[in-house]
């Protein structure tokens, strides 16, 4: 499957089944979204997984089930960018169109189970433990396998997905709402790229509405209706997820990282880091 354009929906074919291996300095960094269900491990590479209204991490070793048609973005962190960097990133995925059966899932009664399944794909998933290991051995060698092997294994995988068991980590807390316009979808990673660029540094909230040519009033609505959240928690929780990176992966002290991140004051650090984790800095580290 080509790399697909930011917000252009490529059109609907006739195959299930779609195989795509990224390689190369960083992943695809633009917002966007497609028709197909989306199965990716991670086999290189780390940043920011944008998802609906889910902010979060992604590493090496990871592996992520996505609703169709909702906007996401894996956005490699800043060092792979850079003209020097010697980092690389890797990720498999497999695209599942559903619907390229058309009616056909309907008139089949050993289908219908599939249409709930892709039903309840609302959000993005973490999937781990057995569940993980048994769809990484369906992916060994899928790219080389014929159509027939490919359909074949793209069931089994999905027979084995429970969308109930602990295996299956829900990312969004509530459903997604699925599907921008081109328009709002440009708008909305203009958005995000300049948050992200920024975030260490205070950025008004005239500087973002300006980066989607928008009102304060008309920008606040847009971007809660897409995230469901302010622009303030928004920025807050992306400071956050940084400053976890940087207690995990640097020996710097808590104030330092505060000061990296964008906080100003240690005391609005800890209260916001405990507001979003429900523990301290200190105690995080600890148990992480």
């Amino acid at each position: 499957m080509s790399k697909v354009i930011s917000f252009q929906i490529p059109k609907t074919g006739k195959n299930f089944v779609q195989y795509q291996e990224d390689r190369g300095k960083h992943f695809y960094n633009n917002l966007h979204q497609h028709p197909q269900c989306q199965l990716t491990v991670i086999m290189e590479g780390r940043g920011q997984l944008l998802v609906g209204d889910y902010l979060g991490r992604f590493q090496a070793g990871d592996m992520f089930l996505l609703g169709e048609s909702i906007p996401h973005v894996f956005r490699s962190d800043a060092e792979y960018f850079e003209e020097e960097s010697d980092l690389s990133i890797a990720g498999n995925t497999i695209f599942l169109d559903f619907q390229a059966f058309n009616k056909s899932l309907q008139e089949v009664d050993e289908f219908r189970e599939l249409i709930h399944l892709n039903e309840q794909i609302n959000g993005c998933f973490k999937i781990e433990g057995e569940t993980k290991t048994q769809i990484l051995r369906l992916f060994l060698d899928f790219g080389s396998q014929s159509s027939l092997t490919k359909l074949q294994r793209a069931i089994q995988m999905l027979s084995i997905l429970d969308m109930e068991s602990e295996n299956l980590i829900s990312l969004n807390r509530i459903p997604v709402s699925r599907s921008l316009s081109e328009r709002d979808g440009k708008r909305m990673d203009q958005v995000m790229r300049f948050i992200l660029e920024n975030s260490k540094r205070p950025i008004s909230l005239e500087e973002v509405a300006e980066q989607a040519f928008m009102s304060k009033e008309a920008f606040c609505r847009f971007f809660k209706l897409r995230t469901r959240k302010t622009f303030t928690q928004y920025l807050q929780e992306l400071r956050i997820t940084e400053a976890k990176k940087l207690l995990l992966e640097t020996d710097l002290g808590i104030a330092q990282v505060s000061y990296q991140v964008g906080f100003h004051t240690l005391s609005h650090f800890n209260k916001t880091f405990k507001s979003i984790t429900k523990q301290t800095p200190k105690s995080w580290k600890k148990l992480n």
